[in-house]
């Protein structure tokens, strides 16, 4: 049984940060390429940012580019979202995937899903 967990979502002001969590159960993070993506009220899902695990190689949303950073922790089996520089526009429930591949266009084939948390930014 495949399972993500995400939290660290809630509300916060424009300009301020958050630190997202998931927790993948079932199988071993570091093996494998994942990502966050998110969904604005009304908007398609979008790939936020991926990291290949073979070369460590990661995409960013253009949006996000140099305001949020990707990670992960092998022994806590736990990727993570470090979010500065919140926008209204970034409001969304976030979601943990595990994906098939990573690259300049984005995420790829994705199979395994968390359940999300929500973002929301708002003064």
């Amino acid at each position: 049984q495949f399972q993500f967990v995400e939290s660290g979502g809630g509300l916060v002001r424009p300009g301020g940060s958050l630190r997202l969590s998931c927790v993948a159960s079932g199988f071993t993070l570091e093996n494998y390429d994942f990502g966050w993506f998110r969904q604005a009220p009304a908007n398609e899902r979008e790939g936020v940012s991926c990291i290949l695990a073979a070369s460590d190689w990661i995409y960013y949303l253009p949006s996000v580019k140099d305001r949020f950073t990707i990670s992960r922790d092998a022994a806590k089996n736990t990727m993570y979202l470090e979010m500065n520089g919140l926008k209204p526009e970034d409001t969304g429930v976030y979601y943990c995937a595990r994906v098939r591949s990573v690259n300049s266009f984005g995420c790829l084939g994705m199979d395994y899903w968390g359940k999300g948390t929500l973002v929301t930014v708002s003064a």
